[in-house]
């Protein structure tokens, strides 16, 4: 019932967001997804990924089958594309494997496999929803939001040292090399995260179920919630509110050479084409989750989770595209949403209650005091600086305390019997 009530909300969700689009003219994620089944995907890597988290419900021996039919349709869609010098790009057959696998659950499985089976498929077609979904989201938030709170946020970020035009700097000393390397981690975000998921869905085919928490749900529940607070607090970043890439829109051609000096903030109006997509940072968040859910896995993934967060912050200043505030902001968001997830499973015991209540006071705390407390955060940033990581530090270390009292507890193995037949 959880899994109906789930697909019947996301469907009307999906629905809304569609009407929602047309109605500035621009089709919506429904649309843009159907697309795809016959014209060039947006994201191929993403498609695949999609498939790859579906096939954890499948035996190898019909995973090598799916993959194989899905690199063979490819290639009849790369020859035919080629062939009339359209837009190349792979996919497609990704996408032609999960809806095959939807009608043979339907049509040819029955009981707990066709349930399993639509599950896998629901979880790789939630993946790809979400991006469509993003994007739709992105676009309301441009059309909808004509005035933007830059001004507040670059102006609280003084407390930081305004980190985005000190990353932005190290980012051009870097050259070609380090923008490249910053702008492949930040674009296959999902890759990373499907990379991870795989590894805690490992076992659902051998066991026929999936576990009860795993980064899929955090990452899903973090791009549907974090877009209503785009709406709630509408911020573009640094790059266009202060950067040559927001032209006469901007404040002035600042980023990332000169900080913008301490002066009353306003609203400032922006164009209906740049995305309200800064507060908070989303990307920091997503990163941040990939991280969380690495520290269970070998070595390896818990080294590449670590670098991927760290290069995730790098692009995400870096760029220009979050102040600092939105980064402290996404770990917040991050930690609470997952500490929710997890209290949900375990029924919302009073240490996770209580996690998650003080998790939602910080979050919302930061951004009272960037939206009304600016100039005095710049003012004493030896004082609000420090309160602010201290906010975010203390919602990871109660995360990790409370995580520790949900870690089921070792048997203590029973004391061995005297036996006198061995005396």
């Amino acid at each position: 019932m959880l899994w109906t009530a789930a697909g019947v909300v996301t469907l009307a969700f999906l629905i809304a967001l569609e009407f929602a689009a047309r109605h500035y003219g621009l089709p919506g994620p429904i649309t843009n997804q159907a697309r795809e089944v016959i014209f060039a995907p947006k994201s191929g890597p993403l498609l695949y990924a999609s498939m790859a988290l579906m096939l954890v419900v499948l035996p190898w021996r019909q995973r090598f089958i799916a993959m194989g039919a899905a690199v063979g349709i490819d290639i009849v869609f790369f020859l035919v594309r080629w062939a009339v010098d359209a837009k190349m790009m792979f996919g497609n057959g990704a996408l032609w494997v999960i809806i095959a696998c939807a009608v043979i659950a339907v049509t040819r499985r029955t009981g707990p496999e066709r349930v399993l089976l639509l599950k896998g498929v629901g979880l790789g077609l939630l993946l790809v929803a979400g991006r469509k979904t993003g994007d739709a989201w992105l676009l309301i938030t441009s059309k909808t939001r004509p005035q933007v709170l830059d001004q507040y946020v670059a102006t609280a970020d003084h407390a930081l040292g305004n980190p985005s035009w000190v990353a932005g700097r190290i980012v051009e000393a870097t050259g070609a090399v380090g923008a490249h390397v910053l702008d492949y981690v930040y674009i296959q975000l999902a890759v990373a995260a499907v990379v991870v998921a795989l590894y805690q869905l490992r076992n659902v085919a051998s066991e026929g179920r999936f576990p009860g928490h795993h980064l899929v749900r955090t990452f899903l529940v973090i791009g549907l919630l974090g877009p209503g607070i785009y709406m709630i607090y509408p911020v573009v970043g640094p790059i266009f509110a202060y950067g040559a890439d927001g032209g006469h829109w901007a404040v002035a051609n600042l980023w990332p050479n000169t900080p913008p000096s301490v002066v009353t903030p306003q609203h400032m109006p922006f164009n209906e084409v740049t995305p309200r997509n800064c507060m908070p940072s989303l990307h920091t968040a997503w990163a941040t989750t990939i991280f969380i859910h690495s520290r269970r896995g070998p070595r390896l993934l818990r080294y590449a989770g670590v670098f991927w967060l760290i290069a995730t912050l790098g692009a995400t200043l870096g760029f220009g595209y979050h102040y600092g505030a939105d980064i402290v902001a996404g770990v917040v968001f991050a930690y609470t949403i997952d500490a929710a997830l997890r209290a949900y499973d375990r029924g919302w015991d009073r240490a996770g209650i209580q996690l998650v209540v003080y998790g939602t006071v910080v979050f919302t705390a930061f951004l009272v005091s960037y939206r009304y407390l600016p100039m005095e955060m710049a003012r004493y940033p030896w004082l609000f600086g420090p309160l602010l990581i201290v906010g975010m530090a203390s919602v990871v270390y109660g995360y990790m305390r409370t995580a520790r009292l949900w870690e089921p507890k070792a048997v203590p193995a029973k004391p061995l019997e005297p036996q006198p037949e061995l005396v």
